[in-house]
């Protein structure tokens, strides 16, 4: 079976998931094609098999090879632990998962791999088709589309568990599609995150050679009180060949006086230091 197919066959078994970006009513009908809600609007799948439900153009800086150098990163388990802390949270059963800013896909395929044999109804999405294109790519049953976090195209109580790895957030909106009871994931950087790199690319002393995460950290608890933080720190080695790559795949080096890192820079380093939060908390039944 074609991987076009294969993905209009997990839409048709999940289309109570999805609504239209247009009017919000319920898809009716999926078809070879594309989707038609009640209300006769029709969405196309494109020829990588995935659906467009942005309204307009998307408007992100973030390209291709931002994403294939994530893809190399990730793949290689920069984010792994982060994948287990999140997994280690979730219930032993089947779970509707929805994945903010999903990038190239590599986390939801990981966190997949965590939970072998539950049958979880994986959906990713993202603003970039450039990530979303790479995402369809992987060997996971899983649904990608282009969406906008502020309108997202999915029901009301519609998934189990809402993650985001480094995503903005929208907690109306995830508070309206989470199903009663369900978990939110949200990871966010420490301030020794990747600290290594910060400091080749402005020194010690510049604003870009610290992050301060309180103010994030403070609005999370804010919505959700009850919720928990759970740290998780650890060095990743570089694999050969793959500084480069790294350097590539954050935004980090688009701040203003970053240094343009030699071969001998990229040469000299040899880990990093990946320190996040992840912050969970329980949509009330």
């Amino acid at each position: 079976m074609k991987k076009v197919e294969k993905k209009r066959q997990l839409v048709a078994a999940h289309r109570d998931l999805y609504r239209c970006p247009v009017c919000h009513r319920p898809i009716q009908t999926v078809d070879d094609s594309g989707i038609v809600c009640e209300n006769g609007h029709r969405i196309d799948f494109n020829k990588h098999g995935y659906l467009h439900f942005l309204n307009g153009a998307a408007d992100t800086e973030y390209g291709r090879e931002m994403f294939v150098a994530r893809r190399q990163l990730l793949s290689a388990g920069l984010f792994l632990p982060i994948v287990r802390a999140m997994a280690a949270h979730l219930p032993a059963r089947p779970q509707r998962v929805l994945d903010v800013g999903t990038g190239e896909g590599t986390s939801l395929l990981q966190l997949a791999q965590q939970r072998p044999g539950q049958d979880d109804c994986l959906v990713g999405f993202d603003i970039s088709k450039a990530g979303i294109t790479l995402a369809t790519q992987l060997d996971l049953d899983a649904f990608f589309c282009v969406a906008d976090l502020r309108q997202l195209p999915f029901n009301d109580d519609s998934f189990d568990v809402v993650m985001e790895l480094f995503s903005p957030s929208d907690y109306a909106e995830f508070n309206r599609v989470l199903a009663p009871g369900g978990t939110l994931l949200k990871v966010i950087p420490n301030s020794n995150y990747l600290i290594e790199l910060r400091h080749l690319l402005y020194g010690t002393a510049a604003s870009h050679s610290h992050y301060d995460n309180s103010r994030v950290r403070e609005l999370f608890f804010k919505h959700y009180p009850q919720a928990s933080l759970v740290q998780v720190r650890y060095q990743f080695t570089i694999p050969d060949g793959l500084q480069a790559a790294l350097v590539e795949m954050t935004p980090l080096h688009w701040g203003k006086g970053a240094k343009r890192l030699s071969d001998g820079d990229l040469a000299a380093l040899h880990s990093v230091t990946v320190d996040v939060s992840l912050l969970v908390a329980q949509k009330n039944s």
